[in-house]
């Protein structure tokens, strides 16, 4: 069977990681999350998969190239140009984006599958399938309930009795919404579906096709379904998923390196003296990474690899990617530190090379990093640092 994942889009909401890499590349503890996703098409029969990409659309080609390790085919449509010696994305949006390929040759002849490249999901795709085809419908997107008070993070989706979709509101406020059964960017199509889309025009799926098949009539449904479904669409969602699958609460996603003490799982080779850290799990450190002792790491916590945490630091409640050096005395409460970004759990963000910062948290693979002159260290009060207890190096 056919599907298309949605990996076309600049993840503004999820900045600034989509910076330097694609939304469906953010690695859920170092693994994309668009792998996940071919896993779950895999297991369920669908192999022959499309992706449209756009933003540094060379990540994920150069990633999954054609499917064949991952068990799928996989082609990619591009959407840009080259322009003055310069790749330009200039994404169709989502429905866009499927009748580009469909103009290109008819791919999408049977029920086919479209997913989100930004979610992880553990969906029965096959029973999906089956209601959707039970009902007769043209198109369907599966549902799920959330509770009341989170409605105004979401599309809401209104029914009639029958489950044939009547409306939706986008983020209402709680005491408006009409129900608290939500969209989750699942869909299932037939190709007549595609007619309702106009050609070479940025269409989406959500805001221009649904409203476009209910007035026409068309066979249009919900399915509601009970599911694992962790969205990284913005950065608060990113960090809720990460704490999600260190507490264990994601099933498809296995914590990888070794356990080497209750709650604390570790990649190849980590330099560190356990004894000498204070740490409370559940915290993954990244192969290759150095974690002084007299540090401090309170989970959920991630560490890429190849990091370096140096003496008296604190790293609590937070995400450190790969190639971080976090400075002597250096106290991270709930932030995430991307290359040279610190980011706090709502997404606000600086740059601490813009910040004179980078002395404190920097790429460790730097050989330029000097001592901070007194300036500096006032600034560094911004991340809560104890700078009593650090050194100059």
């Amino acid at each position: 069977m056919k599907a298309m994942i949605l990996a076309a889009g600049k993840g503004t909401r999820v900045r600034p990681i989509t910076h330097t890499i694609p939304k469906p590349m953010i690695p859920i503890l170092q693994k994309p999350v668009m792998e996940f996703l071919l896993e779950l098409l895999k297991e369920h029969g669908f192999t022959e998969v499309m992706v449209n990409v756009s933003h540094l659309a060379e990540e994920i080609e150069n990633y999954f190239r054609d499917g064949q390790r991952f068990g799928v085919e996989i082609a990619y449509s591009f959407e840009g140009r080259i322009q003055d010696g310069q790749l330009i994305g200039d994404a169709l949006g989502s429905a866009g984006g499927l009748k580009k390929i469909q103009n290109f040759q008819s791919f999408f002849d049977e029920t086919f599958v479209v997913l989100c490249g930004d979610a992880l999901i553990d969906l029965d795709l096959t029973e999906a399938v089956r209601r959707h085809r039970e009902k007769g419908a043209m198109a369907s997107l599966v549902t799920k309930r959330v509770p009341k008070d989170q409605v105004s993070s979401y599309g809401v989706v209104v029914t009639d009795a029958d489950g044939r979709v009547r409306s939706f509101q986008e983020k209402p406020a709680v005491d408006e919404a009409a129900s608290n059964m939500i969209n989750t960017g699942i869909y299932i199509f037939e190709p007549e579906v595609l007619d309702f889309v106009p050609s070479g025009q940025p269409f989406d799926i959500a805001s221009d096709l649904f409203p476009k098949l209910v007035t026409a009539g068309a066979a249009f449904y919900a399915l509601p379904m009970e599911f694992e479904w962790v969205d990284i669409g913005k950065v608060p969602d990113y960090w809720q998923a990460i704490r999600s699958v260190l507490q264990g609460q994601v099933r498809q996603v296995q914590i990888p390196g070794k356990e080497i003490r209750p709650g604390v799982f570790a990649g190849l080779n980590v330099a560190a003296d356990w004894d000498k850290i204070n740490v409370t799990g559940p915290i993954y450190v990244g192969g290759m990474s150095r974690i002084d002792n007299g540090t401090t790491i309170i989970g959920p916590a991630m560490i890429g690899p190849n990091c370096h945490i140096c003496a008296g630091a604190t790293i609590d409640n937070s995400i450190i990617f790969d190639y971080s050096r976090i400075g002597p005395g250096v106290r991270l409460v709930e932030k995430l530190v991307f290359g040279r970004y610190c980011v706090d759990r709502n997404g606000d963000h600086f740059d601490l090379q813009e910040a004179a910062l980078d002395w404190l948290i920097t790429d460790v693979r730097r050989q330029d990093v000097i001592s901070p002159s007194p300036q500096q260290k006032a600034m560094a009060e911004l991340l809560g640092t104890d700078l009593a207890k650090s050194s100059s190096k």
